[in-house]
């Protein structure tokens, strides 16, 4: 009997072992313990320019375009800092996202040399932080050109990932010592599949007519307009064309740390896989100055590519959630849970 009693209280502490090791690998405690560990690097100054109170309106001033920004840059960090930051940002993005992200700031040299402007600079790129970690609610923003990641952690059990901003411009360089780089390749290449693979009825319900806009349709509007629903539903979709946008889909979810991008196909499932729309504006055929413009929009999310300026070499693409910005919909039932626990 004590021998089984010994077997079964090594069983107990294993499977405890194992829940606080599930616990301690969950994203949002992952991301505080981060967030933590960055701002205990830095000094009272930085300290004040790097948080803000979480429901400061800062928050939702988010951009993609060169320009003066609030928060701490990678210039203004030690070695040892920038590794805390880099550390954080890792917890938000998976492996190829950071690639994208890092591609994408790299792209900043390129543009000096072609712009001979040295204001572009891979070192302004700003961290954030909202509210303190391991609160009710807080928040962190990585920004800088073409790069817009927002994340919302509410009641230290769930993350809004949006808005979720990524653009590359060349969208391919085409001379110089970064020749043949290409920042946002699959989500390229995969829409262009996605177009190709629709025939007959589809394809001609997936192109809508029109001019191709000139820049994602949202901008960085703080909430997310719902727009026309044009083209192709995947209720009308053969298994093999659903396929492909699943596909597509999941390339722009794949961005986010694996959990978080599990999360957001989670809620595109629950919210109507079927309700989903593929629309396509522009060139129908893949070539130089090529400009075309693609949206897939469901009941709860909204995504956006667009590759129309620099003569098509030049891309933008958003995430968007309908509800979900900036965690509203976590915070709306936090409220609704616990009412007097106001958020500050």
């Amino acid at each position: 009997m004590k021998a089984k009693t010994v077997v079964f209280g090594v069983v107990l502490l294993a499977l405890g072992v194992s829940v606080r090791v599930a616990e301690q690998a969950r994203p949002e405690v992952v991301m505080a313990r981060a967030a933590g560990t960055f701002l205990g690097t830095l000094d009272a100054a930085q300290r004040a320019k790097v948080e803000f109170p979480f429901d400061s309106e800062e928050r939702f001033n988010w951009h993609f375009i060169p320009r003066v920004r609030k928060g701490l840059p990678l210039a203004e960090m030690t070695p040892a800092q920038r590794e805390a930051a880099v550390a954080l940002l890792k917890t938000g993005l998976s492996v190829s996202g950071f690639s994208r992200a890092e591609a994408i700031r790299g792209l900043e040299l390129v543009l000096r040399a072609m712009e001979n402007r040295n204001s572009r600079d891979p070192e302004q790129y700003f961290f954030s932080i909202f509210g303190q970690p391991n609160g009710a609610a807080w928040g962190w923003r990585y920004e800088g050109h073409h790069l817009a990641q927002n994340w919302t952690v509410v009641a230290g059990k769930a993350v809004a990932t949006s808005p979720a901003f990524l653009g590359s411009n060349p969208a391919v360089v085409m001379d110089g010592p970064m020749k043949g780089t290409r920042a946002l390749a699959v989500e390229a290449d995969l829409g262009w599949a996605m177009l190709d693979g629709l025939q007959g009825h589809s394809r001609e319900m997936a192109i809508v007519s029109g001019a191709v806009p000139a820049d994602i349709v949202t901008g960085n509007s703080r909430k997310a307009a719902i727009l026309e629903s044009v083209g192709l539903s995947a209720r009308e979709m053969s298994a093999k064309e659903q396929g492909l946008l699943m596909s597509l889909i999941e390339a722009h979810a794949s961005v986010q740390q694996p959990a978080l991008a599990a999360a957001r196909l989670a809620a595109i499932k629950a919210g109507g896989f079927d309700n989903v729309r593929f629309a396509w504006i522009g060139a129908t055929t893949r070539a130089a100055g090529a400009a075309h413009y693609y949206r897939i929009q469901g009941p709860t999310f909204l995504i956006e590519y667009d590759n129309t300026q620099n003569n098509a070499n030049h891309q933008h693409i958003v995430w968007r959630d309908f509800s979900g910005d900036f965690g509203d919909d976590l915070l709306a039932k936090h409220y609704a849970a616990d009412p007097h626990g106001a958020i500050r």
